[in-house]
């Protein structure tokens, strides 16, 4: 009888646990582009974002049953996401500063929207500090609001629009007038 009954549990353990992984696989589908797209802004390379989506979503699957809204989740991984590239600045072995002999060339480009990918605004971008490129990624191309982001986050939307206040004056300011001149996004018809 005690048998059966193990027998029993194990076979409904088994039921939960495979629409558990059913329910967890169809939104990982359907969320993993826009948490590749979130990882490479934050880290600027894809192997690294790609490590980082690996470990976001292997923090969602545990943890999958104790959020108690399916509305939430987004909202959940993004903060793992976002946590996790945190902590993975603080190490050490992270660090990109390269030496060189001479300096490099700036080579004149036109910026156009490439979700991040190889403009002079976003080399600027990279060179924000950890919190600041967080707060610009996730409120300029996320879109998120001041408040989602400062959710995301764990701070104070007040915090929000510091960081990202200082964000664009450093941008501002760093920003080479030729490369990021508003007329060269304009066709000839625009102007």
């Amino acid at each position: 009888m005690q048998a059966a009954t193990q027998a029993g549990s194990t076979t409904m353990a088994a039921g939960r646990g495979s629409a558990k992984d059913a329910e967890f696989s169809a939104w990982m589908s359907a969320r993993q582009p826009a948490l590749l797209r979130t990882a490479y802004l934050l880290c600027g390379e894809h192997h690294g974002a790609e490590d980082l989506v690996q470990v976001t979503l292997a923090k969602v699957y545990l943890n999958w049953t104790k959020v108690h809204t399916r509305e939430a989740i987004d909202g959940y991984a993004r903060r793992i996401l976002v946590n996790e590239h945190n902590s993975l600045w603080r190490r050490a072995f992270k660090k990109r500063e390269t030496l060189s002999a001479e300096m490099p060339e700036w080579i004149a480009t036109r910026d156009v929207y490439d979700e991040g990918r190889g403009s002079a605004l976003w080399e600027l971008v990279q060179t924000l500090p950890p919190k600041q490129r967080a707060a610009v990624v996730l409120r300029y191309y996320e879109e998120l609001s001041e408040a989602e982001t400062a959710d995301v986050l764990g701070c104070s939307v007040g915090n929000v629009k510091s960081q990202t206040s200082r964000a664009l004056a450093t941008l501002r300011a760093n920003a080479p007038a030729h490369q990021l001149n508003r007329t060269d996004h304009l066709g000839e018809e625009e102007r």
